[in-house]
């Protein structure tokens, strides 16, 4: 699943493509996604121009002077920029063709993502009550403890939650606690202020690595020009459970936390209840 920085990637790769470029035509191949995309959208984007493309959690924000496009990637989906008449993929959903004669297109082959209009001056429902952005000062430790301080859950299920902060996905959060030296399934009541220092550090940290690599494949993460993340290469332990640890050679374990695959180093990330 497209993460924070897989998104990031994105939003960079097409910015400098799109903006201040006119939609000629918007086309919907197939309208349902997670959410049905609605039949007006075509009429709200025609003649407009990107005036820019920003990135909230996992949305991409294409700015017009008449509202948002918000563009979520769901579990396999990914924007590629083509000729406008280039044949279109199987499970391209989504097409947008500019005034250069190139396109962006959607291809989402599980349909778990969105497109979401959302009117000048309105903040759409989907961003409200999202936490802060990890890689924003408003991210810090003294943030971090003061919303933990009423939760009685583990830290890895806390730092996943898109209402404490955004984006700090399964892939992330596995590598943040192991450099961090935090056993996921930590009681937050139980961290000392130290340790959240030093987890908003490696949160950070390992997020704009990620970026930097263009993020991580997995199984379907593509680059707009359809080459892979390299941040995988990078990884200490998320996928790794029963390999030495990078710091030990202690056997790596696997635990489910939330249905999600949690690995860790039962030595390096000691248990404290």
């Amino acid at each position: 699943m497209p993460e924070l920085p897989e998104v990031e990637t994105t939003c960079r790769g097409i910015a400098p493509i799109i903006t201040d470029r006119q939609i000629i035509k918007c086309t919907i191949y197939q309208p349902q996604l997670r959410w049905t995309i609605t039949d007006s959208l075509p009429s709200k984007l025609q003649k407009q121009c990107i005036q820019s493309v920003s990135r909230r959690a996992k949305y991409i924000q294409i700015h017009l002077a008449n509202g948002t496009l918000l563009i979520h990637l769901g579990m396999s989906g990914y924007l590629r920029i083509d000729q406008t008449m280039a044949p279109l993929k199987k499970h391209d959903h989504f097409e947008l063709c500019f005034d250069n004669q190139l396109s962006l297109r959607l291809n989402d082959s599980r349909r778990f993502g969105a497109v979401i209009w959302s009117e000048l001056g309105q903040s759409h429902q989907v961003l409200d009550q999202l936490g802060p952005e990890p890689l924003t000062d408003q991210f810090n430790a003294d943030y971090l403890c003061n919303a933990l301080k009423n939760r009685r859950v583990a830290i890895k299920k806390a730092i996943m939650n898109s209402h404490i902060v955004v984006g700090v996905g399964n892939i992330y959060a596995n590598e943040a606690l192991f450099l961090s030296g935090i056993h996921p399934k930590t009681p937050v009541h139980g961290l000392s202020r130290q340790q959240l220092n030093r987890l908003v550090a490696h949160i950070k940290n390992v997020l704009q690595r990620a970026i930097e690599q263009g993020g991580t494949t997995l199984k379907d993460f593509r680059q707009i020009d359809s080459r892979p993340g390299y941040f995988q290469q990078k990884l200490q332990v998320y996928g790794k459970d029963g390999q030495p640890c990078p710091n030990c050679q202690t056997m790596l374990e696997s635990i489910r936390i939330d249905q999600r695959q949690t690995v860790f180093c039962r030595q390096c990330q000691p248990y404290e209840p």
